[in-house]
């Protein structure tokens, strides 16, 4: 009898074993300023081609942290090493919708310089299609012939309400596909995004006197303001108010480092190349999707972008339900808080995995 129970378990365990390996991979483009080498926005592409759970239907590059040019070859440099470039590196938006940096550093003389400008700061600036030379190497690999804006409406009429679109950049690429094709937005299974800021509790310069000025927010601040009115059957955003909770320290990268993987190795010779690298912006938000129990903290407001011409320019605005103006858009999940151990944990045990075993 004790021997036709144990047949009986073992048999239900290989069913629901079977079952949860049938178990479709989710479907996600990133849309990201794909700065490198290194840093939080390559990590947060490897987080999610490296989850067996998640399906990268191609990467959408947009300027923000550096330029488009040089984001795309940083870009497709890292999928040569881990062996990926069967994923599309589709090249988007050079330029916001109405922003530009001589504009930007006219305001900033107003109204005070800003600790982090991205493509435009003046401690790295150059033009805009100058691809520098990369310390990762230069890659061999070519972008998608596909426009980023075009390669975005294709695949959510592909696989209607199956896409997720992860932001971890300036929304140009997402308002201009909702301006082409007014179907986008709903299309799509959800957005998640990391922007915006609320009540950050930081020095941290950038945050310290204009707690709701946020980068990718005020890089493009009116493609922004677009994306958040879009009718997206949900929002999920990951502001500055966590992000700053974490730090990538060299204990973890030793850790990862320790597997010896290609990627691993990348991942240890250039998490802290690029500026700001010691906090875990974008990864996150990739973090949470993949696993939403990880978050701890949420709130529901409503959200958009202040948009005139002053002070706030670009700021993150928020109300409740109770306060909120008429012309608000929809309701945003903001998350609060996370299992900082837990994250952690997964992030190593993504960054430490082979990447053959994965995809």
């Amino acid at each position: 009898m004790q021997g036709k129970r144990f047949v009986a378990a073992v048999a239900v365990l290989l069913a629901v074993s079977s079952l949860a390996s049938a178990q479709p991979r989710r479907k996600v483009i990133i849309n990201e300023d794909c700065s490198g080498p290194g840093g939080s926005n390559m990590q947060t592409l490897l987080m999610m081609i490296q989850s067996p759970q998640v399906e990268v239907l191609g990467i959408t590059v947009v300027s923000g942290d550096q330029w488009r040019d040089e984001e795309v070859a940083h870009t497709l440099r890292l999928l040569e090493i881990i062996g990926r470039t069967d994923i599309p590196v589709v090249p988007g938006a050079t330029f916001p919708l109405v922003r530009r940096r001589e504009e930007s550093q006219l305001w900033q003389e107003r109204y005070g310089k800003v600790a982090y400008a991205g493509a435009w700061d003046d401690r790295w600036w150059h033009e805009p299609f100058v691809v520098t030379a990369l310390p990762e190497g230069k890659p061999t690999a070519k972008p998608a012939d596909e426009g980023a804006v075009h390669f975005l409406i294709r695949m959510v009429h592909k696989y209607p309400h199956e896409v997720t679109i992860y932001e971890g950049g300036p929304m140009t690429n997402l308002a201009l596909a909702i301006s082409i094709d007014p179907q986008f937005a709903e299309l799509a299974q959800e957005l998640v995004f990391m922007g915006g800021s609320l009540t950050p509790h930081t020095d941290n310069p950038e945050f310290a006197n204009t707690p709701r000025h946020e980068f990718n927010f005020w890089f493009d601040p009116e493609a922004a303001q677009i994306v958040l009115r879009a009718p997206w059957k949900k929002m999920v955003c990951t502001p500055t108010d966590i992000s700053i909770k974490t730090h990538l320290t060299p204990a973890i990268t030793q850790q990862i480092e320790a597997s010896g993987t290609a990627l691993a190795r990348y991942v240890a010779r250039f998490a802290m190349f690029t500026p700001g690298a010691d906090i875990m912006w974008d990864e996150i938000a990739a973090a949470a999707w993949i696993d939403p129990s990880l978050i701890t903290g949420r709130e529901s407001r409503y959200m958009e972008v202040d948009l005139d011409r002053g002070a706030g320019y670009g700021n993150t605005l928020t109300w409740t339900a109770k306060d909120k103006p008429k012309p608000a858009g929809q309701l945003v999940e903001i998350q609060m808080d996370l299992d900082l151990e837990r994250f952690y944990k997964m992030f190593v045990s993504l960054m430490s995995a082979t990447t053959s075993s994965v995809h």
